[in-house]
């Protein structure tokens, strides 16, 4: 089975970090969001990938040459103009038409899924989540078996709390290229885009079975505050807890959990918990909590929390000196 990984997206919620990156390679738990994605689905068994590009996708190429080049065989596509997730796999089209079924997982967000409940599904099948805010997302109506009645693209009055989390099994890919060539062809478009959640309820309508599967790990990295949060969370699985050894960084305090780069240089400071540190970063003299640092990055008598640093990145702090009297107040965080 071919995975197709549209990852063309300006990712705007996230600047000024995709300024200079696509929203796909920013850092998270020690290693780009996009890595993440694509080491889980190795694991589960994936080789082939179809990787659609977009904003700065030579970056993305590169990145995925640099990385992966002898562990999966990797297709690379440019989706100009970008004109939603419908069109991206519409560009991709003649890579896996000949397919009886396809994966689809977007490139930007991280679910944890059993992939095999995906690939031995005898439908078509939804990744979904229950999520407070139904409005922001694509979501699926279902029945009490699960199998889906209706599918929406942020509805103003949702009337499920089932958000789709960016990973689809297609089982019928002739009808799936079908229905997105009728949006196309009717120039039917969904908030000024060709919707995928638009063409997989024409498929519906169609006749097309499809069911879900709901999905207990769902991160969000498309602003700031959730992919802190998202950092965080994938820090304290089991797979990222490890102590350094005290001749590793002596002279600095090390709160797990956290991810520290190659080559770092670690002096005089407080690390953690929650920070993720890219390679050859120099710290000195700081006190760093819930963090994300970039690599070739250097931070001096700073104290940052919740704080996403970029690569190649210099923050230095003041030197204070403060003769106070009594009854006074001073708060350096307004």
């Amino acid at each position: 089975m071919k995975v197709v990984i549209p990852v063309a997206g300006i990712g705007s919620r996230l600047r000024p970090h995709t300024h200079t990156q696509p929203k796909s390679l920013v850092p998270i738990a020690g290693k780009a969001i996009l890595a993440h994605i694509i080491d889980d689905l190795i694991e589960g068994g994936m080789q082939d990938f179809i990787f659609v590009l977009g904003y700065l996708g030579d970056k993305v190429e590169d990145f995925i040459r640099r990385n992966y080049q002898d562990s999966i065989k990797a297709t690379f596509v440019i989706q100009e103009p970008r004109e939603g997730l419908a069109h991206a796999i519409w560009i991709a089209r003649k890579t896996f038409a000949k397919e009886e079924e396809i994966l689809v997982v977007l490139g930007d967000t991280i679910a944890r899924v059993a992939l095999r409940t995906f690939i031995d599904s005898p439908v078509s099948t939804l990744g979904v989540k229950k999520v407070g805010e139904p409005s922001l997302f694509g979501i699926a109506e279902v029945d009490q078996a699960g199998k889906v009645i209706k599918l929406v693209e942020k509805p103003k009055i949702p009337k499920s709390n089932l958000a789709l989390v960016g990973i689809y099994k297609i089982k019928n890919v002739t009808l799936l290229l079908s229905s997105i060539e009728q949006l196309m062809k009717e120039d039917h478009k969904t908030r000024d885009e060709y919707q995928l959640t638009d063409a997989l309820m024409r498929m519906v309508q169609a006749g097309e079975e499809m069911h879900t599967v709901l999905v207990d790990h769902w991160y969000d990295c498309g602003k700031k505050e959730t992919l802190l949060e998202a950092n965080a969370i994938l820090l304290n699985h089991d797979k990222f807890k490890h102590d350094f050894p005290k001749e590793t960084y002596p002279s600095a305090i090390i709160i797990p959990p956290v991810s520290i780069g190659k080559n770092c240089q670690i002096k005089d400071s407080i690390i953690g918990p929650n920070v993720a540190i890219g390679d050859h970063t120099i710290v000195q003299y700081s006190i760093v909590q819930n963090s994300i640092i970039g690599s070739f990055s250097e931070l001096k008598n700073v104290v940052l929390k919740n704080s996403i640093v970029g690569n190649d990145s210099s923050i230095k702090g003041l030197s204070q000196s403060l003769n106070i009297g009594d009854n006074t107040e001073l708060d350096f965080n307004k």
